[in-house]
């Protein structure tokens, strides 16, 4: 028999955190994040998303042992923006057991209920930049820090349940050659001569500081049509900034500037750490800070993040030159391999820009949806 709780102490969230660390021992394929940084996302006093949603988080027990969890989530923000009554579904794990599963997504449904909602989609964060869509295809393949691994049961329990899809993810892994694709340095060479921009000159984290906010100002407005996304408030920019822009690898980041010195594109990559958080197992201490450092300064591959070009700009080539100048870095660097993360299946501006480098779409991940009666 499946018992239910509701998450409702500290203790109760760190046994939330927690439990993919038991059902996924030992799996070379799975990535442990961070327990700190889950906590603090997961956290109402902790994540500024909190002030445009709401969210309730579920353990469920079988024969009395631990054997599944989930996350809801209200986002008022995606209810006034897209005008679709839906709640999310998040932080879903469970055992090799349908009844598990079901009874877990039974306590979202019920809630969006609960709450006027007509449906519920997932696996969805509080924002776009958490981790989202279940795994499909490519199981065989090691996850990154920034994605979700499930095993293949999951999907085929959720479609048991109803649920089908809403839309598709696919990443991209590719090699790096020694030199820039002719075509892609043609590109790039053109925008950087036609005088219209300029590359920050950053030496060390700390330079491209200065030029956090513009970063994600423009993030906010490029991909403001994507599936599902709402925009970051100012509250949640800062964070970010404090969070990740002081500790990135300026070689393998290119921000571009317009004559006002206002952020017209960026491009963010950043060594590989799969490994490391591998060796860290959620801890950084006592040396999972050092794993980490390690993979910062010394990799043979690459994670490309972000990259977001002004719409105005978007047919002058900005987006070849960002590239060109990274992969130089990373060739420099000894980078043998790179992967892209997920972008929309959809999305086909974006993954057309990987043509050139002999890609390969090694995972594909899936938000699903399931309607629900009010």
């Amino acid at each position: 028999m499946v018992k239910i709780r509701e998450v409702e102490s500290l203790r109760d969230l760190k046994r939330f955190v927690k439990f993919p660390f038991d059902l996924f021992a030992g799996d070379p394929r799975w990535v442990p994040p961070l327990i700190l940084d889950e906590l603090n996302t997961l956290r109402r006093d902790k994540n500024p998303a909190f002030t445009y949603c709401e969210a309730k988080y579920w353990l469920a027990y079988k024969d009395g042992k631990l054997a599944g969890r989930v996350a809801g989530i209200i986002n008022h923000s995606y209810l006034e923006k897209w005008q679709r009554p839906l709640a999310r579904f998040g932080w879903l794990d469970f055992i090799d057991d349908f009844e598990v599963c079901e009874t877990l997504l039974a306590a979202v449904e019920t809630w969006a209920k609960q709450n006027g909602l007509r449906g519920v989609h997932g696996p969805l964060g509080f924002c776009d930049l958490d981790k989202e869509g279940m795994l499909v295809d490519g199981f065989d393949e090691r996850g990154t820090i920034i994605t979700i691994y499930n095993y293949p049961y999951y999907p085929q329990y959720l479609e048991r349940c109803g649920y089908r899809k809403d839309a598709d993810w696919v990443e991209i892994e590719f090699q790096v050659p020694p030199a820039v694709p002719p075509k892609v340095a043609k590109i790039a060479a053109l925008a950087a001569e036609a005088g219209r921009l300029r590359v920050v000159n950053a030496r060390k984290a700390k330079d491209l500081l200065p030029y956090g906010r513009g970063i994600f100002d423009l993030l906010n407005e490029t991909y403001r049509d994507l599936y599902g996304v709402v925009t970051l408030t100012e509250a949640q920019i800062d964070s970010y900034v404090k969070q990740y822009i002081g500790f990135v690898n300026p070689r393998y980041v290119r921000v571009l500037v317009d004559d006002q010195d206002k952020v017209a594109a960026f491009g963010i990559a950043m060594p590989s750490l799969t490994t490391a958080f591998q060796k860290a197992k959620g801890r950084l201490l006592p040396f999972g800070w050092l794993h980490i450092l390690r993979a910062i300064k010394q990799n043979d591959r690459l994670d490309l993040y972000l990259v977001a070009v002004r719409p105005g700009l978007r047919a002058q080539g900005v987006i070849a030159w960002i590239l060109r100048d990274i992969h130089e870095a990373a060739a420099a660097d000894g980078i043998k391999i790179a992967e892209a993360t997920p972008m929309l299946q959809s999305n086909l501006k974006v993954t057309s820009l990987w043509k050139h480098y002999g890609m390969r779409v090694h995972r594909r991940r899936r938000c699903f949806y399931k309607e629900v009666a009010p």
